[in-house]
């Protein structure tokens, strides 16, 4: 909902357009600060008070984005939404593992995932509608009512049994690890595109990423030491896990390059911004429509084959997008392939499989790890695509990265295949 009101954004508190990016960046870093300890947090104190903590949060966060008349205000409301909004979905997904037996969990992640797919159609439209009548600041307003709804609603129904510990809390492993991710958000964000390996060298970057290398070094020493970590380390010695994580990092590098398929159809149907984000629409009515059904079907045949099939879906769809002389009919083709794809990748199969695979005191924990993969790929994938787009003139250089995309992705397809079976799962 966010892009409708930008420009809006940039007339009222006259923000430079080098720095707007700052208002979606900011947002992701504090998002991914927050992921482990919410998560954490709810493992040991209970899934219910957590999770209305996070929508508590978020909700302030709008308030002060509603009312805010300047930039710094502005990027101190997305702060807090971010950092509010890290608690929400990997909470709510183990909250999924602690009410539904293994037998259903496919399903209602699924439902999840169809919910965050119909938000997707509904925003732009509820923004665009808005902003014909109000201010770009009621948008944010939205989310207040909608927020005391939820919150309403957790007290009433979610559970709250707590995890008992006598271990400390594990303050050094949450510290090193928000460092850790903010140092490496930070130094990818400020990769030029245009001039990527001069900019990997400035001052601007590489401190920062040798600094998450370092921190990640001191993270895994701290965290084999501690007796209640916020990550356990051996729980990649499980070959599920492992698989999990790749798998996760690359939806987050398909879900990344949504930031440039407006720009291809532009250049290729000689169409103005609106319309190219519109020619989106496939992508998203097919998340919502396959989020529920693939749910049902890992219930059903096992979480394998349904994310290879996913994969395959993902991968033969930017595979059409990088064809010669490519009509709009199979443009709108590869996006359907490609929400179909993101229905079942980003939505129930891979936080099912971190279900089944851990302990019920873990389930938030690694239900976050999720999310911090999906993220540190859609960094990754960010910087890569935007430097191989402008390597090209014209829509050349996005076709060679969507066939480089579809390649990794098929690539994914056979690895998942070392998934566990439907009987192993159970």
């Amino acid at each position: 909902m966010l892009v409708q009101p930008i420009p809006s954004i940039q007339k009222t508190i006259q923000v430079d357009l080098r720095l707007i990016g700052w208002i979606f960046s900011i947002y992701v870093l504090f998002n991914l600060v927050g992921i482990s300890l919410f998560a954490k947090l709810s493992d040991l104190f209970g899934r219910r008070s957590i999770y209305i903590i996070s929508v508590s949060i978020f909700a302030v966060g709008s308030l002060v984005v509603s009312f805010s008349s300047n930039f710094t205000e502005l990027l101190i409301g997305r702060a807090i939404q971010g950092f509010g909004a890290s608690g929400i979905f990997p909470v709510a997904s183990a909250v999924v593992g602690d009410v539904f037996p293994p037998e259903k969990r496919g399903r209602v992640l699924g439902l999840i995932g169809a919910v965050f797919g119909i938000a997707f159609i509904l925003g732009p439209i509820i923004a665009g509608t808005m902003l014909s009548f109000f201010h770009w600041n009621s948008l944010f307003l939205i989310n207040i009512p909608i927020a005391i709804a939820i919150i309403i609603g957790s007290i009433k129904i979610l559970p709250n049994k707590r995890m008992e510990s006598k271990s400390k809390f594990d303050w050094k492993g949450i510290l090193l690890m928000g460092l850790l991710l903010v140092s490496f958000a930070f130094g990818i964000n400020q990769i030029d595109a245009h001039n990527f390996y001069k900019s990997l060298l400035s001052i601007d970057v590489y401190p920062f990423l040798i600094v998450s290398i370092l921190l990640l070094i001191l993270f895994l020493w701290i965290e084999k030491k501690a007796t209640m970590p916020v990550l356990k380390i051996s729980i990649f010695l499980n070959r599920q896990i492992r698989l999990v994580g790749l798998i996760a990092l690359g939806t987050g590098l398909l879900q990344a390059s949504f930031i440039f398929i407006p720009d291809f159809a532009v250049g290729l149907f000689n169409v103005d911004s609106a319309k190219a984000s519109f020619m989106l629409i496939p992508v998203v009515i097919a998340t919502a429509i396959g989020s529920p059904l693939f749910g049902r079907l890992i219930d059903k045949i096992g979480s394998r084959i349904v994310i290879f099939t996913g994969l395959i879906f993902a991968g033969s769809g930017f595979f059409i997008l990088q064809l010669n002389n490519l009509q709009l009919l199979l443009f709108y083709t590869a996006g359907a392939l490609i929400g179909l794809g993101l229905s079942i990748l980003a939505g129930s199969a891979l936080r099912y499989i971190m279900l089944n695979e851990m302990l019920p005191e873990d389930r938030a924990a690694t239900q976050g790890l999720v999310t911090i993969f999906i993220s540190i790929g859609q960094l990754i994938g960010g910087a890569l695509i935007g430097v191989i787009t402008v390597s090209e003139i014209g829509v050349l250089g996005y076709l060679d990265a969507f066939l480089y995309l579809s390649i990794s992705i098929f690539i994914l397809a056979l690895l998942s295949l070392r998934l566990k079976s439907r009987k192993q799962e159970f």
